[in-house]
């Protein structure tokens, strides 16, 4: 094999051939388009996503949000007690069972909702994703977490 064709197909480690770093880079700047949208709103893209969760299912465990969020309860509770003290949440012990620590957005927390709408519709027209387009990436993107998640347990 020439140096040339080892180069530039052969070396596995080559950041180009590598699968984790366009998933890296698409996140970072994901989130820096997000984050415009949701400066007005008083949240970082973490506290999106939870307020996602809530907005869906209104009360959750923190164990259920870890599991949503794919997150471990030591990175999640310094940004639930940000949240709490912004007034976008409140946790408190289920009364059935004291170990579970049931999370629920305040009112103002739920009023959010209605100024989010426009994110997702946003942020497809400043990437010129299609409908169809985002789905398909969606359910790419959703096989392979299925895959990493089988892979990691």
């Amino acid at each position: 094999m020439t140096g040339a064709r080892k180069r530039k197909g052969g070396d596995l480690l080559r950041l180009d051939r590598q699968v984790c770093f366009p998933l890296y880079a698409a996140t970072n700047l994901i989130q820096r388009l997000y984050r415009p949208l949701l400066t007005p709103l008083g949240l970082t893209y973490s506290q999106y996503l939870v307020m996602l969760v809530l907005w869906e299912r209104e009360s959750v465990s923190i164990g259920e949000l870890c599991d949503c969020l794919h997150l471990d309860v030591g990175t999640l509770s310094p940004l639930l007690k940000r949240m709490e003290e912004g007034n976008l949440i409140t946790r408190r012990r289920d009364s059935a069972d004291e170990r579970r620590v049931l999370v629920t957005p305040t009112s103002h927390g739920r009023s959010l909702r209605d100024r989010a709408r426009h994110i997702p519709m946003t942020l497809a027209q400043q990437t010129g994703l299609t409908a169809e387009e985002v789905e398909g990436l969606r359910s790419k993107v959703r096989s392979l977490l299925t895959r990493l998640i089988a892979a990691a347990t």
